[in-house]
Parts: C-alpha cells; structure tokens; sequence
C-alpha cells in the first residue's frame, strides 16, 4: 500500500510539474500544435529558437540538384529537363538587372513569404555545383594561357 501511495504521489507530482513546465504549449483545434505561439498554422509551428544537434530534411518530390552536371556534361537532364546552365556573362546581366542570383528568391520575397530550409539548402547546392563547374572552366582557361606562354615567340 505505501508502495502504492508513493506512485501515485510521484506520479501526480510529474504530471503538476509537466503541465507547469509546458505552459507555452498550444494545441488548436485541427490538431495542430504551437510552442510559443497560441495560432500554429502549421503541424508543429515553433515562435522562438529551437536547439538542436540535427535536422533531417527529406526530399519528398524535391530533387536534389544533379541536374547541373547532366545538363553541363550531357547536354540534357533527365532530372530537371527545364535546367538551364547560365554563362557567367548571363549571370551577371541578371544580377545588374534583378540584384540577386536567378533562381534564387529575393530578400522582398523572402520577407513576405519565409524561407524554405529544404528548398534553399537545394537552391544552394545548385548555386555551389555551377560555381564548381565555372571554377572548372576558368582554371581551364589558364591552364591554356599559360601553355601560350611558354611556346616560342616564333611559332
């Protein structure tokens, strides 16, 4: 019985103390669940920062950017057949003319609309690989100049 009674003490005492020290928990109405927030719009909607060791993010239909290498290398991708690998010099038109990267949303758009980890960390690695192959294509381009240079004059 007193086996009993200290269970049930500790017991009462955990569920006092989980309800007092998760007061900023919210749950709506369609299941949807809010810390720091009484209005989750969202499974889980978090107003304030989270701590964490890790974040795995999975793809569910995105496509993880390959596409530049098949449509670099191959001239075509079966991953993203509407990839287009921009010149530097069509960059750099686009820049001028919008002051931010293409594909890339804009800090208006990012402010009005949020920002997507999954679909930016994918936009990233698609900003990386094409500046890998730029990177490519202009040590290339020195490579050449400097074989240039040390051929003869008279050749």
């Amino acid at each position: 019985m007193q086996k009993l009674a200290l269970l049930t003490i500790a017991v009462l005492f955990s569920v006092t103390a989980t309800a007092q020290s998760f007061k900023n928990i919210t749950e709506s109405s369609n299941g949807f669940i809010g810390i720091g927030t009484k209005n989750p719009d969202a499974l889980l909607t978090v107003k304030g920062s989270i701590h964490t060791q890790e974040v795995l993010v999975d793809l569910d239909g995105a496509v993880a950017p390959d596409y530049v290498f098949e449509k670099y290398y191959l001239g075509t991708s079966t991953l993203k057949n509407d990839y287009q690998f921009l010149s530097l010099s069509e960059i750099e038109k686009f820049i001028k003319e919008n002051h931010h990267l293409p594909n890339i949303p804009s800090a208006d758009e990012i402010e009005k609309n949020g920002l997507s980890l999954k679909e930016m960390n994918l936009l990233l690695l698609e900003k990386i690989e094409e500046l890998t192959l730029h990177t490519i294509e202009q040590q290339k381009q020195i490579d050449q100049l400097y074989k240039q240079l040390d051929k003869p004059e008279n050749e």
